[in-house]
């Protein structure tokens, strides 16, 4: 029985190349760890060989990661023999239509290989230098083995000031995911970008939850991977919300249109856009647990381009802390290094304190718990409502910061409707913290002199 040969891919067989090539032009975090370390030879079929010399000329040359389209135009010049470049050009259509299940997987062996062939190779070099038997250059030994060990672990991710001058001023560098409140994303820019983390304040029952379905369902509208998730509402529940989202029809009357409800969901669904709703046990889950929750969706062929937490305060730091503020704090920071990894927009929901309840308008120090997780938002907007509001159908909201727009705004009386799960921000002029504070004062003195003129007039003989 022959010994196979593990020194390329090849003994891993013809799918899992193709997975790998498909891996390293989807996954950029990916292709940026690994391809300094890749070598175009561990892979056993001469036309993949083809397409991962582009990838890594594109790479290397470019500083680009070049997609399916790009390749090919990159293979038909490389190639001017027809039958070659038809079967190179072939070989990536298989590549564009691979299973995408088990792709963490799949990027594991290829890490693990990949540091084992630079290893075998420090290992060579070592022995040549131990059969010359000069002592003195056991220094040397030691530093190509460090170097085979570190392989794929030390790049360096600094830039320079002038790297990608067009895209950084380009005016869709964000690349925003709306969120489909009319009036709103205007002020944030378009909406919030992958790998930014939006934050809602609110007390209890005014409509956080109504504000993340709502945002949910619009990124699915755009043809985004959404996950909801959450810990207090029956899954039904959420999924009746989204029907009333996307429908308009109050929650309660959405049974005497079944035909009508159905037929917007397989519409809106067949878009392009998916939504994964997922109720967790809020007992004991952390950040790292959702993590690995996501790796399973991504294992699965679905990968989130946004997040949805109902709501932060129901996950436990990681790790047992005395101080509470500082466990907040970290599974805040968890959460955004999280949307960081997977290359994710992520929005959650905070629980404003008691004195949040019967505010106009909820500031910042009004956050139930530690004000850290204030701190790592990048963008948080307050909701505010009185029973009057509730009974309206109408909610105050304000921009309690942006790092990549205009805060300090106060939007009152904005339509927030919790029957049909419906938010607009009605044309109005925006106003700052300030302009709201006096006008609020100028309400309570007009309220104050009203009352003291009828208590004149009932004491008037």
């Amino acid at each position: 029985m022959s010994k196979i040969d593990k020194n390329n891919l090849g003994f891993l067989g013809e799918d899992y190349q193709l997975r790998l090539i498909a891996q390293l032009i989807t996954d950029k975090k990916f292709a940026n760890d690994i391809l300094d370390i890749v070598d175009v030879n561990f892979f056993g079929d001469e036309y993949l060989k083809l397409i991962a010399v582009e990838i890594k000329n594109a790479y290397n040359h470019h500083q680009v990661i070049p997609d399916f389209d790009s390749l090919e135009f990159r293979l038909k010049e490389r190639l001017s023999n027809v039958l070659q470049r038809e079967f190179a050009i072939g070989q990536l259509n298989r590549v564009k239509d691979v299973n995408y299940n088990d792709s963490y997987k799949v990027q594991e062996i290829a890490m693990k290989f990949c540091k084992q062939q630079a290893l075998k190779k420090s290992v060579a070099e070592i022995n040549v230098i131990l059969d010359r038997g000069d002592y003195e250059e056991y220094d040397e030994c030691e530093i190509i083995l460090k170097k085979a060990l570190s392989v794929g672990d030390n790049k360096d991710f600094s830039i320079e000031l002038d790297d990608d001058i067009d895209g950084v001023l380009a005016d869709d560098f964000r690349d925003p995911i709306p969120t489909g409140i009319k009036g709103f994303d205007e002020y944030m820019n378009g909406g919030l970008a992958k790998t930014e983390l939006g934050i809602i304040l609110a007390p209890f029952g005014v409509g956080k939850t109504t504000m993340i379905t709502k945002i949910a369902n619009s990124a699915m509208n755009e043809g985004k991977n959404v996950l909801q998730i959450f810990f207090e509402d029956n899954p039904k529940v959420i999924q009746r919300k989204h029907y009333s989202c996307a429908t308009g029809i109050e929650l309660n009357d959405l049974p005497n249109h079944k035909p009508f409800v159905k037929n917007v969901i397989r519409e809106k669904l067949e878009k392009g856009g998916h939504l994964k709703l997922l109720k967790l046990n809020s007992d004991g889950i952390t950040i790292p647990k959702i993590r690995q929750v996501v790796r399973k969706f991504i294992g699965n062929g679905f990968r989130p381009d946004m997040i949805l937490i109902d709501y932060i305060d129901c996950v436990e730091p990681s790790r047992k802390v005395d101080d509470t503020n500082v466990g907040e704090g970290r599974v805040m920071r968890e959460f955004e290094t999280m949307l960081n990894e997977f290359d994710m927009a992520g929005w959650t929901a905070v629980q404003g304190n008691r004195s949040s309840i019967k505010s106009e308008v909820v500031e910042s120090d009004q956050m139930g718990g530690s004000i850290k997780k204030a701190q790592i938002g990048h963008f948080i907007v307050s909701v505010a409502r009185s029973n009057e509001q509730k009974d309206s159908g109408h909610a105050n909201l304000a921009i309690l910061k942006s790092r990549f727009g205009r805060d300090g705004i106060v939007l009152n009386d904005c339509i927030f409707d919790n029957s049909r799960v419906q938010i607009e921000i009605t044309e109005q002029e925006s106003k700052t913290f300030l302009q709201n504070s006096i006008d609020k004062n100028d309400r309570d003195t007009d309220r104050v002199r009203i009352v003291m003129n009828a208590s004149k007039l009932i004491k008037e003989p």
